[in-house]
């Protein structure tokens, strides 16, 4: 069928973000038959999906640690969060790579869940039957983004043009007013989340790329699988120029060094960020300034 060839097409030459998109509305798809009350209106995810608030069960599920991040309680809750992560992950990725947006997330849901558990272990937040949502991992693209280009201009619908900080930290604001209302559990892991972003943006301003952790882990499980490592990412790398220029967000750069802005992201775009030399890295640093 002509449509299935296209979502399949769309998928091969969309950007990291896309096929984030894609893994999570797959598994809303699938969760639906199996896990949604149509007579009550909610989903009821077994326990060895979502994430339990009991530290003493983790290490017998760690997986739940990345898989409550796939699934979500309703569809509204589905389309937010993958709305700011086609906008968040396009302004990552105007600085990054697919692979360390890939890293980010995957571990910003890890370091978000683990926020969740240990909050509710150990300070005595009351009840909770568990977490699911990918909005952890997206806040910690979101807040990583922002803590290297604050000053980066986007172009929000009805309030005009704001610098990225404004809008993360207006995000920031919100959680933390909502913490202690019902979905404290969430709450904490948006906060969490966008702490490992901010943290993983200064250990890698420091030569430090936590992103190579999943990075060499699915290049090990490609080479244990018989699959050649560049064909895991390199594909997704080169078709990144296709994907950069979007409406939805407008970074503005003096004229005067917009052309070597360019060049520089040129190179990032076919070797990647860790092949720029120091003084590409500094400048690039204080444009996004």
């Amino acid at each position: 069928m002509n449509w299935i060839n296209e979502l399949q097409s769309a998928y091969k030459t969309g950007g990291m973000e896309q096929k984030l998109i894609y893994w999570n509305c797959a598994a809303f798809l699938i969760s639906l038959p199996f896990f949604y009350q149509f007579q009550l209106g909610v989903f009821f995810f077994p326990d060895w999906l979502k994430l339990l608030p009991d530290y003493h069960l983790l290490p017998f599920q760690p997986w739940t640690l990345l898989t409550y991040g796939f699934f979500h309680a309703g569809f509204f809750h589905l389309l937010f969060n993958l709305m700011v992560l086609n906008f968040a992950g396009k302004l990552f990725q105007t600085f990054f790579t697919p692979k360390q947006l890939l890293g980010v997330y995957l571990l910003g849901l890890i370091i978000s869940g683990l926020g969740f558990v240990c909050a509710f272990s150990f300070f005595s937040l009351g009840l909770s039957s568990g977490l699911v949502g990918a909005s952890g991992g997206i806040m910690a693209i979101l807040v990583a983004t922002a803590t290297y280009a604050p000053y980066m201009h986007i172009r929000l619908l009805l309030f005009g043009t704001v610098k990225l900080w404004q809008f993360t930290l207006v995000i920031l604001v919100i959680d933390l007013m909502q913490l202690f209302t019902e979905n404290t559990g969430g709450h904490i892991a948006h906060l969490a989340g966008a702490l490992f972003g901010f943290v993983y943006i200064k250990l890698l301003q420091q030569g430090t790329d936590l992103s190579k952790i999943v990075s060499r882990f699915f290049d090990t499980l490609a080479e244990l699988t018989g699959k050649k490592q560049k064909t895991t990412f390199k594909k997704v790398h080169r078709t990144y120029q296709h994907t950069r220029p979007k409406p939805q967000a407008k970074v503005v750069i003096k004229d005067k060094t917009q052309q070597q802005i360019d060049d520089i992201l040129d190179k990032i775009s076919q070797s990647g960020y860790d092949s720029l030399s120091k003084e590409e890295k500094e400048f690039l640093f204080k444009a996004g300034k």
